[in-house]
């Protein structure tokens, strides 16, 4: 399985913008640029894109382990909190912060907290970041 993205850039990295686009479409010519990334300005950026797939990532991973230990999750809703920091010259991806809620029918809490901790651990996209990964899971 592949999966692509691509991204365009024009101008100095201050002042200049860019574009990402996705293979599925979702992302379009998306502007992204130093307001977007590093103040509040409008457009997105790699590092919110990154906290959007480990949040969706771990998500599905645990709907799958609860599946597999004979639950099926009526809500699960994650928050992926991702802190940047500066390293050297350049900047790095510190850490991200995994926020789940879940009503899941029938599991107990230590089976729940497993599952969930099993999923953070396994999920691609924990995998492939060179982070430090916390997980804060309630279960409702």
């Amino acid at each position: 399985m592949r999966r692509t993205a691509s991204a365009t850039w024009q101008g100095s990295g201050k002042e200049g913008k860019g574009a990402l686009t996705t293979q599925s479409g979702t992302l379009r010519d998306t502007p992204y640029g130093f307001n977007s990334r590093f103040a509040e300005g409008t457009g997105t950026n790699p590092e919110e894109l990154i906290a959007a797939a480990h949040a969706g990532c771990f998500t599905m991973a645990l709907a799958f382990k609860l599946q597999g230990a004979g639950h099926t999750a009526e809500r699960l809703a994650t928050e992926a909190k991702l802190s940047m920091e500066q390293d050297g010259p350049g900047w790095k991806i510190a850490a991200v912060v995994l926020q789940l809620k879940a009503k899941v029918p029938g599991v107990t809490a230590e089976e729940f907290q497993r599952l969930a901790t099993e999923a953070k651990a396994t999920c691609p996209v924990s995998r492939v970041l060179n982070a430090e990964i916390t997980l804060s899971a309630e279960l409702e």
